[in-house]
């Protein structure tokens, strides 16, 4: 069966088609147009959009930056990473990167490009997806008032009444600022990723240098980051960074920023990040220590001013300390030094997963180290526990432990300023000490339980820590006199004048007992420790700067004999096998520390250069191991900083005798007299004494005129 034919339409019915389809479509615009209008003249109706006004002084909370000694960037303290500069003081390269990839018409548009929102529409309509139409200006908007201007609105009503309140500020604050101030706030602004807020910390953060210093594929590297800042960050992403940063240099080149070769070269310059952003979880105790200290002075400020703060801190040193500390600590719970029966680090930590300690102690074993730049007092390192996030409890600073036989230079100090030769004879033999009230006698032991029953001078029972003699000397000098020497020696804890503190009982802060040292190796003169260098303002102003603080202790010629004889200490005694025979034999005075049960070990070393202490033990009393010494588990750990130290710095010398204040005379040191001729050749030496301190007489063994010499 045929099919009828089908009816044509005539031209007048198609017109009529497609004129109801233009009709409607114009329509819709209308209507659209009219929305947009009304949204238009009410989004800022009833103060509803933030005011422009405060713009000219316009000042966000900067974080305040803390540096080394040497300049490198350690940490921020504040919420926000931005340090706000001028745009005079940026590469122009920034500025004109930012230009060619964010808004191309910014000097010829009053704050919303309309050029911009056609060609976004059309793109839209057609399908060819996302070019986007905020201005400059318009992001500066979103930036300044997140709260107002909620750009994360994108679809929809919302979305539409964000973008017309964008524009409507935006076009605000170009009646109001000139393009270069629009523009400088803009870049100060910023988000561009890892933290950083504003060019100048980005350009810190990622490349290690300040934005006066950035090149042109730096500065096209940081314009890439706005659209998508995690997206794009090169430390995460470097090739999706490249890419982005390659299509901005192209960009500048189509705006005439760059000429074709010049767009070629930089896009082939490889993407070149400093080694790490900055060094945060490096130092976390000193960090903390100096936050404490700003914070008592300039209180909310810190961390809204933007202040530059150098510290004393030397980052290889500190590296230096971390290192050796963790390795010696690692090295007592092996076992390898001896039976270790306590949990160690690692197990407590896998134990407790996530959960942070916020107590003050820690059940595994610790260590503090601080490291003092003798002549200034500067703190170089500070190790104030094994894991700052486990515990943020400070050994170096806030604990107060027993000092143990490293106490014991103040009690021969104060000896010798009472008049006690050093080449004074003593026995080691028991000592039984009478105390008052009824209580049992006093009568301490040596660190090993025996008493050799052995003449020495007092030099050498320094050498090898005789507690014995050290009681004997102590108790001749006088307990008040040894409270009040500690003082002089700037201990400030309470020191109860009691016969015990001879032997190191009384508790101190380990970074005071570390600095009391200084005195020995400036030759009578003690130094405070002393973390910040100075504190500055945005504009370089000087708010802080420290000089060192100097005591005299001792003098010159008294001070040398303890230096001498604590080099006795590392070249034949308790830290002999620790530090001289490891290898450290740059010149060096030291003293090793272990109290009683061995709870405490210590070592405290100096040069004429810096002065180090190491400080191990539980945070609560818990004996260590059987015997634990300082020597053994405390002086490794000294020895291993001071050797990385000092491959990196000049080697010092030792110490020069002082000048007309000291006279040499030979003596028998098996008597601490004058030598004879009568004396063996190996028991005469060469002593050096205070002019006056020199023994008068001579050796009453070795003589022919002693009773029964020629019997």
């Amino acid at each position: 069966m045929a099919k009828s034919p089908a009816k044509k339409r005539s031209p007048g019915s198609r017109w009529s088609w497609r004129r109801r389809i233009v009709v409607g479509i114009l329509a819709l615009g209308a209507v659209g147009a009219l929305g947009i209008l009304g949204l238009w003249t009410q989004v800022c109706a009833d103060d509803r959009c933030p005011s422009t006004a405060g713009l000219t002084g316009f000042d966000p909370d900067q974080a305040s930056k803390v540096y080394t000694a040497d300049g490198r960037l350690l940490t921020d303290l504040g919420a926000t990473r931005r340090t706000v500069i001028s745009l005079d003081s940026m590469a122009p390269a920034l500025p004109a990167a930012f230009l060619a990839v964010e808004d191309k018409r910014f000097y010829e548009h009053n704050g919303v490009d309309w050029l911009g929102v056609a060609s976004a529409v059309k793109d839209r309509l057609t399908g060819r997806g996302g070019r986007g139409a905020s201005t400059i200006t318009m992001q500066l908007a979103g930036n300044l008032w997140p709260e107002e201007i909620d750009r994360t609105q994108r679809g929809g009503l919302s979305g539409v009444t964000r973008k017309i309140k964008e524009a409507r500020v935006a076009q605000e604050i170009e009646r109001r600022y000139s393009k270069d101030k629009i523009l400088e706030l803009y870049l100060n602004q910023i988000n561009l990723g890892n933290g950083a807020n504003g060019v100048e910390s980005a350009a810190e953060r990622y490349f290690g240098k300040r934005a006066s210093e950035v090149n042109v594929a730096e500065a096209a590297l940081l314009a890439a980051l706005p659209q998508a800042p995690s997206r794009y960050n090169p430390r995460r992403n470097p090739r999706a960074a490249l890419a982005r940063r390659n299509t901005v240099l192209a960009l500048m080149g189509q705006a005439g920023q760059l000429t074709p070769e010049e767009v070629a070269t930089w896009q082939g310059y490889p993407i070149a990040l400093s080694s790490r952003s900055d060094y945060t979880g490096t130092a976390d105790y000193f960090v903390e220590f100096v936050r404490q200290q700003l914070d008592a002075i300039f209180g909310p400020d810190l961390y809204r001013d933007g202040l530059r703060i150098t510290t004393t801190l030397d980052l290889d040193a500190q590296r230096a300390a971390e290192r050796a500390m963790t390795a010696q600590l690692d090295a007592i719970e092996s076992g390898r030094l001896g039976a270790w029966r306590h949990p160690t680090y690692r197990e407590v930590i896998e134990q407790r997963g996530e959960s942070e300690n916020t107590r003050s102690d820690s059940p595994y074993l610790q260590g503090a180290a601080v490291i003092l730049e003798a002549k200034t007092g500067n703190i170089l390192a500070m190790v104030g526990g094994r894991d700052f996030e486990d515990s943020k409890f400070n050994r170096a600073v806030q604990a107060l432990r027993q000092p143990g036989s490293t106490f014991k230079p103040i009690v021969y100090a104060a000896a010798l300023t009472q008049g006690i030769p050093f080449e004074s004879v003593e026995a080691d033999e028991p000592v039984s000490v009478p105390m008052p009230d009824g209580q049992p006698n006093w009568e301490p032991a040596n660190y090993d339980g025996r008493f050799s029953g052995e003449a020495m001078t007092l030099r050498q029972a320094l050498w090898l820590s005789k507690n014995s003699i050290a009681v004997k000397v102590g108790l001749k000098a006088g307990v008040p006199a040894i409270v009040e020497t500690a003082r002089k020696f700037g201990l400030r804890t309470r020191i109860p004048s009691v016969p015990s503190i001879i032997l190191g009982s009384a508790e101190v802060y380990p970074i005071e007992m570390v600095a009391a040292y200084t005195t020995f190796a400036n030759l009578g003169t003690r130094v405070e420790p002393n973390a910040i260098l100075r504190v500055e303002d945005r504009s370089g102003r000087i708010l802080f700067e420290s000089t060192p603080k100097k005591h005299e202790v001792l003098d010159p010629a008294t001070t040398w004999q303890l230096t001498d004889a604590l080099r006795g200490v590392v070249t034949s005694g308790t830290a002999r096998s620790a530090v001289w025979a490891q290898g450290f034999q740059i010149p060096s005075g030291g003293k090793t520390g272990t109290t009683n049960d061995y709870y405490d070990v210590w070592y405290i070393g100096f040069t004429n250069d810096l002065v180090g202490g190491v400080w191990i033990g539980f945070d609560r009393n818990t004996r260590i191991m059987s015997n634990a010494q300082g020597g053994r588990l405390a002086a490794p750990a000294w020895t291993l900083m001071m050797q990385d130290i000092y491959q990196r710095r000049a080697t010092p010398t030792g110490w020069a005798e002082p000048e007309q204040q000291l006279t040499t005379v030979e003596i028998d040191r098996t008597t601490g007299f004058r030598a004879t001729p009568f004396c063996p050749d190996d028991v005469r030496e060469m002593r050096t004494f205070p002019v006056g301190g020199e023994p008068k007489d001579y050796c009453p063994i070795h003589s022919p005129f002693r009773p029964g010499a020629n019997d």
